[in-house]
């Protein structure tokens, strides 16, 4: 039986740099790192009710990524039903990186690209997890 992807659902903080990082990071896993085991799941689907998207994220488990501490995308996951298996912020992986000062919006500088690329490394790892404990169940 093929197990269903693991949907990622990056924060959709148009206009804002952190929000900006946290889509790229999305991209990054499910086009690079681990496109035959992640999805993204933009939050605009989820926002308007979409009931393919919102059937969609309660059938498999979810990440977010937000930008800020409103935590958006993983306030809605948790209210369309869907399971949010880990919940990520741009902020406290910066905090964590200090040196890769994002800025930018439409494009992000070099720091922005490079936190994108640490924040995608760990999600990958989170992708992997779940994969496994999906296994072993």
């Amino acid at each position: 039986m093929k197990q269903k992807k693991v949907w990622i659902v990056p924060c959709s903080g148009i206009g804002k740099t952190y929000g900006s990082v946290a889509r790229e990071s999305a991209f990054i896993v499910t086009e690079d790192l681990r496109p035959a085991t992640a999805q993204i799941m933009p939050l605009a689907l989820l926002v308007p009710e979409d009931s393919e998207a919102r059937q969609a994220i309660r059938e498999s488990d979810s990440i977010t990524i937000d930008g800020c501490k409103l935590a958006c995308a993983a306030k809605v996951v948790a209210e369309t039903g869907g399971t949010v298996a880990h919940a990520l912020q741009v902020l406290g992986v910066y905090r964590e990186h200090r040196d890769l000062k994002p800025a930018g919006i439409a494009e992000l500088n070099e720091g922005g690209k490079k936190l994108a690329a640490v924040l995608a490394a760990k999600v990958s790892v989170l992708v992997d997890e779940i994969g496994k404990e999906r296994q072993d169940a």
